[in-house]
């Protein structure tokens, strides 16, 4: 087996250590290729207008100027393009990737892009509490459960088009209450706000910021299985065609034209 591996927290995250640390309980055979810098929120950006500036730091190891999607392009398209990757591992982020994250986060671009290319693709996040203490993260959760979620994922088979996105509970991994199959969860709208500063000189500027949501977690959705200490495993399609409504206005404009 090779295994390509790539993040949006940057080359040096302790993130992608911890997924390269489980892609060798798969192989040896592996390429890391990650930002130089980090690409949080990115989504599937590709560089178009600035040049890939790639820099390996050691055998394997590589640091791309780029975002998660321009690394993933540089592995299958370059570096190992004489023997593609059978998986792809995107992660280990730094905080959640579950409900309307999916859209913005670079860990599920690396994942997405991986799956466009027809490589089987996992993108792994370690969740903690971004309110209350952010500098606590239980990185041993994921790098204790790592390894046998991504084999039993690989025995029950990726299928194409389909990309896994499993995140991991903010707890310790004896406190983990099993793994669960989830659905893409939905926040409450009013998470992020817009915040005024001033800079030394009076000069306005803004952040965009989160606040927390008053909301219920739906059954069935990754927001839940991590409120309940569980592992999420949520398959994303690559097709965001809402086919039920291609149906209906099918109907309706039908005989207008």
């Amino acid at each position: 087996m090779r295994i390509l591996i790539t993040n949006d927290d940057g080359i040096h995250a302790r993130g992608l250590a911890i997924a390269e640390a489980i892609a060798r309980e798969f192989t040896d055979d592996l390429f890391v290729i990650a930002p130089e810098f980090e690409q949080s929120g990115v989504s599937h950006s590709l560089s178009l207008n600035d040049p890939l500036r790639l820099r390996e730091i050691s055998p394997r190891h590589f640091a791309l100027k780029g975002t998660p999607t321009d690394c993933v392009i540089m592995g299958l398209r370059k570096l190992m393009l004489d023997h593609p990757p059978d998986l792809l591992i995107s992660g280990v982020n730094c905080g959640q990737n579950v409900a309307e994250d999916v859209s913005y986060s670079g860990t599920i671009a690396g994942a997405m892009e991986g799956t466009i290319l027809g490589i089987p693709s996992i993108a792994l996040s370690q969740v903690y509490d971004f309110f209350a203490d952010r500098r606590t993260v239980h990185w041993e959760c994921a790098a204790t459960h790592g390894v046998e979620v991504v084999r039993r994922l690989l025995a029950a088979g990726i299928p194409k088009n389909v990309l896994m996105n499993v995140n991991f509970p903010h707890c310790a991994p004896q406190d983990v209450a099993g793994v669960a199959i989830t659905m893409q969860g939905r926040r409450s709208s009013d998470i992020m706000r817009i915040e005024d500063r001033k800079d030394g000189r009076g000069n306005p500027y803004h952040w965009i910021t989160f606040q927390r949501g008053d909301f219920k977690p739906g059954q069935g959705t990754d927001l839940l299985a991590l409120e309940e200490k569980k592992i999420s495993v949520t398959p994303l399609q690559l097709d965001f065609t809402d086919h039920p409504t291609v149906t209906r206005l099918a109907a309706a404009f039908e005989g207008k034209e």
